[in-house]
Parts: structure tokens; C-alpha cells; sequence
């Protein structure tokens, strides 16, 4: 027993200084755990923010590009309506150099046509019913097949063609035996300008009666009046 005293005595001073390394060293733990975990806290918020500054700023992006494509869209609504070159064309005439642009598309889409129908000044249009001596219209009614991308393109381009037109109805249906392939039924109406010349001119209401006038004389039309210039009035119309 003295024998292990003599030693414990001897090395003392090293154990003393090993016990106090312990404690110092588990407070040390104590201190820097804490922060530790605070800072891995604090990278994971980073990341998180991070993340969502990302996303905040895909979609800001997104935002742009749907202002950009608004202002493209709204810059492309007023359109002009198709004037022929010679405005003495009929309707089937006329309709025709504006089909063909149509055509045009179809074919650098690479989308084939089954059947066109015409129909041509259709009654039911609201151009034909309203001002039809100003605007002559087409209604075609166009079966096609087409994959989804030639479509997609045909359509865009179709939108940002340079003349006025109404795609009416688009019905799509996928083949049964390759639905990659589509079955389209498109229905859109053409209009073109008339001649000014060939328009119809507005009717003028009849004069009101004079008061005190006898109901039962004879009515004369009004005198028109002369022009300082001769030949027909500018108050006639031509």
C-alpha cells in the first residue's frame, strides 16, 4: 500500500493538471456547443433564404416575361384588316390572296389539310349583319393533322399573322393509334376591305312636316341646292 502511495504522491501533480484539463476542456464543450449549433442554425436559415431568394427571383422573372409577352400581345390586338390590291374582286376573289397566306403557314408547319369548306359573306358574322358593304368575310372550316410542336407553331403564328381574323373554334383530338398525332378541326374567318366607292350610303331621315301644313297636298322632294362648281351636289351623295 505504501508502495502505491509513493507513486500516487509522485504523479499527483500530473493527475492534478489531467483532472483540470477534464473540466476545463468540458466547459470549453459546454461553451462551444451552443455556438456551434447556432452557426449550423444560422446556414440553414442562410440556405433556406437563399432558396427562397431564388424562387422570389424566378418568379419576378416570370412576372417580366409575362409583361414583356402583354405588351407584345396588346401591341399586336389592333390589327389591319386585308386590302386587296384590286378592290373591283368579289368576295371569293378577294378571300382567296388572303387564304393563301393561311396556306402558307400550313405548309411551313408541315400540317396537312383533309378537307377546306367555304363559306363565304356568312349572315350569322357580325361584320357581314352590320357593315357588309364595307367588310367582305370567310368563314373557313379547316381538318388537319398535325403533331403537337407544328401545331404549337402554326397557332403562334397564326396569332401574330399581320391582318385582322377570328379564330373562331379549334377541336383537337388525339389519333387512337398514335396519339402523338393530332386530329384537328379549325374554324377561323377572314375579312378583307371593300371599296369605299361601292359602300352604301347611310339613309337621311325624311323632312318633318311644316306645322300648319295641309296634310292632304301633294309632296314635292326638296330642291337640291346648286354647287358653286357645277355638276352634282356634295350634298348628294355620288
Amino acid at each position: 500500500m505504501e508502495k502505491y502511495s509513493i507513486y500516487f504522491k509522485k504523479f499527483q501533480i500530473a493527475i492534478a493538471i489531467l483532472v483540470l484539463t477534464v473540466i476545463v476542456f468540458a466547459f470549453l464543450v459546454s461553451k462551444i456547443v451552443p455556438v456551434v449549433q447556432n452557426i449550423l442554425n444560422i446556414q440553414e436559415q442562410y440556405k433556406t433564404q437563399t432558396e427562397s431568394l431564388a424562387d422570389s427571383e424566378r418568379k419576378l422573372a416570370g412576372l417580366k416575361a409575362d409583361a414583356e409577352k402583354k405588351k407584345e400581345e396588346e401591341a399586336n390586338v389592333l390589327k389591319a384588316f386585308f386590302k386587296p390590291i384590286e378592290m373591283s374582286l368579289d368576295t371569293e376573289a378577294v378571300m382567296s390572296d388572303e387564304f393563301g397566306e393561311i396556306l402558307q403557314l400550313l405548309r411551313d408547319n408541315k400540317i396537312k389539310t383533309r378537307s377546306v369548306k367555304y363559306d363565304y359573306d356568312p349572315q350569322d358574322d357580325n361584320f357581314v349583319k352590320n357593315v357588309g358593304d364595307r367588310y367582305s368575310a370567310c368563314r373557313l372550316n379547316i381538318e388537319m393533322v398535325a403533331n403537337y410542336s407544328n401545331l404549337e407553331n402554326f397557332l403562334r403564328e397564326l396569332y401574330k399573322h399581320e391582318h385582322f381574323l377570328d379564330i373562331s373554334k379549334i377541336e383537337i383530338v388525339p389519333y387512337d393509334k398514335n396519339k402523338r398525332i393530332l386530329l384537328i378541326n379549325l374554324q377561323i374567318k377572314l375579312y378583307a376591305q371593300k371599296d369605299p366607292a361601292q359602300a352604301k350610303p347611310a339613309e337621311q331621315p325624311a323632312p318633318a312636316p311644316a306645322e300648319n301644313a295641309d296634310p292632304n297636298a301633294p309632296q314635292t322632294a326638296p330642291e337640291a341646292p346648286a354647287s358653286t362648281e357645277g355638276g352634282v351636289s356634295p350634298e348628294l351623295p355620288q
